[in-house]
């Protein structure tokens, strides 16, 4: 049994363990408050004794909190710097240092500014939306944020035009906020969050991962080979690449942060003498490029992923002849997709849950295999 082989036995019989957990019912949760956008203007507070020695953007923050107003540390550290957190009438310099109690604190939050990037007329697919957040079809080919290279014509230019005055502000900017990210060349569902409230709700969903809140992140993935068990995991941790900082990789060093994912097969392919698996991978983790890493790392990377599956490309020279086009045509777009995503609204409660077909390059690609399988 080579390496590779090796550890997809062993991830998948942790994977079995790891099913039964997630089958075990859970204990309901409490729901929490939901967060209101702060509201622009001045609100004054005393510093009770039981707060005093605490630092003052923890004491802001925590009052916040108990008034269910979406502001954050963060946050109430940028008013203190931007001079707009009176102590007795004179202006915080220091959200570190220590309240007093009896202080009177005067909180100004200015209302947001426009945000910098400018709004384009980007057409969207909206799969949802209501005034707290928005959830959208990426297309493969759309960069989500602004960056080197990529200044305009990002899903954030494009939300800004078709959000406009519904935006309150995150951070005190009236921009959408970006709480996950799809690579460029992938597609599938995103959610966004259209208000600070919404923006702390999600973005606290995110970062745990759906271990004890309620989140839900599952791709379609078209990989090489035949996997060899129906189900597992990959538990490698990622960081930058020690040579292309442009790529990830799984390294076992303390730059590495932890990245889990959860993978089943969908369906087998033979194509020519090449064997593709559809598989659906969960993230327990949301580390950059992880599916496309952690699938290449078991021997198994994606179709057309140039990245990652760089030493595959002569299996698709041994496809049959309509998957060979069907592959060629998705150019340099992985074939990855973001079939599923469920969450709890971040204000009002409620359990979501959105679904994606493949789109009409992968469903081709899908059609073009199983119909060489059958020849």
């Amino acid at each position: 049994m080579n390496q590779h082989a090796k550890r997809r036995y062993q991830a998948g019989l942790t994977a079995e363990a790891e099913r039964a957990e997630r089958m075990r019912p859970k204990e309901p949760k409490l729901p929490a408050a939901p967060l209101a956008t702060p509201e622009a203007g001045a609100a004054t507070y005393e510093v009770a004794p039981e707060e005093a020695g605490q630092r003052l953007d923890k004491v802001l923050a925590a009052r916040a909190e108990a008034a269910a107003i979406a502001l954050s540390r963060t946050r109430i550290q940028a008013l203190i710097d931007e001079g707009r957190v009176m102590i007795d009438g004179k202006p915080a310099t220091d959200a570190r240092a220590k309240a007093r109690a009896g202080q009177t604190i005067v909180v100004d939050v200015p209302p947001p500014v426009p945000a910098e990037p400018a709004g384009e007329n980007i057409p969207l697919d909206v799969v949802f939306e209501d005034e707290h957040l928005i959830v959208i079809e990426k297309p493969a080919g759309l960069v989500v944020h602004p960056a080197n290279g990529h200044e305009s014509g990002t899903l954030v230019n494009a939300l800004i035009a078709h959000c406009g005055d519904s935006l309150s502000g995150i951070g005190g900017v009236r921009r959408p906020g970006i709480v996950h990210r799809i690579d460029k060349d992938t597609s599938g569902l995103l959610v966004v969050a259209k208000t600070d409230a919404a923006h702390q709700g999600l973005s606290a969903l995110f970062a745990d991962h759906g271990r004890t809140l309620s989140l839900v992140r599952e791709y379609l993935a078209f990989v090489w080979g035949r996997m060899e068990r129906r189900a597992g995991l990959v538990d490698a941790p990622l960081a930058r690449h020690p040579h292309n900082r442009e790529k990830m990789a799984v390294v076992r060093t303390g730059a590495a942060r932890e990245a889990i994912t959860h993978w089943e097969s969908q369906e087998y392919f033979t194509s020519g003498s090449s064997a593709v698996t559809m598989v659906a991978c969960q993230l327990e983790t949301g580390r950059t490029h992880q599916i496309r890493v952690h699938m290449a790392h078991i021997g198994h990377p994606l179709l057309a992923d140039s990245v990652y599956g760089a030493g595959f490309k002569t299996k698709a020279l041994h496809l049959g002849e309509e998957a060979k086009q069907a592959l060629a045509a998705l150019g340099s777009r992985q074939a990855l997709h973001a079939a599923r995503l469920g969450f709890e609204h971040p204000i009002t409660g409620e359990e979501l849950m959105f679904e994606s077909p493949l789109p009409a390059d992968l469903a081709h690609l899908a059609e073009a295999l199983r119909a060489d399988g059958a020849a």
